[in-house]
């Protein structure tokens, strides 16, 4: 019998959206206090899941400017 796959990571602007509605309504303060301490636990997962994004990408920047160590930087011209 075949295992249920696991649903993908909901993509970074997608759990930046969602972390941002639950500030919100984390802020206006007319929840219950275990409606809130739900939506807070939610928050803390987006968060996990949006530093984890920013990492790898970070980390695939980094994999693409170490590519050519002995590269210098060049200045960007935006009248190009």
């Amino acid at each position: 019998m075949k295992q249920p796959k696991t649903p993908p990571p909901p993509a970074f602007e997608q759990s930046l959206t969602e972390l941002e509605a639950v500030v919100d309504a984390l802020e206006q303060g007319e929840m219950t206090l275990e409606d809130s301490l739900a939506a807070f636990e939610r928050g803390i997962g987006l968060t996990r899941a949006c530093q984890q994004a920013l990492e790898t990408a970070e980390q695939r920047v980094r994999i693409l400017t170490d590519a050519r160590p002995d590269a210098e930087p060049e200045p960007f011209d935006a009248h190009d």
